[in-house]
């Protein structure tokens, strides 16, 4: 049985007002989002596609009870940073 487990989805043209993070405040472009699923929380981070930089999404880690769940987060983070207005992590 898996305890961790990731995900990553490159390409998400950001909505306008982009993803708020916690390091560098509004991130917009052509973005990449990774979550990672651990110890019973998704841990979302966003970076430029094709960076070496990771950003914490505002709001991460989220409550993710199981693997199925972290998928789900990640989906909804996904869905988010398409739509912008300064997304944060869904609850």
């Amino acid at each position: 049985m898996n305890t961790w487990a990731t995900w990553t989805t490159q390409g998400i043209l950001a909505g306008t007002g982009g993803v708020r993070t916690v390091e560098l405040g509004v991130i917009k472009g052509d973005l990449t989002v990774h979550t990672t699923w651990i110890d019973g929380e998704a841990r979302l981070t966003v970076q430029y596609s094709g960076a070496l930089d990771w950003f914490t999404v505002e709001g991460s880690p989220v409550p993710a009870g199981d693997e199925a769940a972290a998928r789900e987060v990640h989906q909804r983070m996904v869905e988010a940073v398409k739509a912008g207005g300064g997304a944060t992590a869904p609850s």
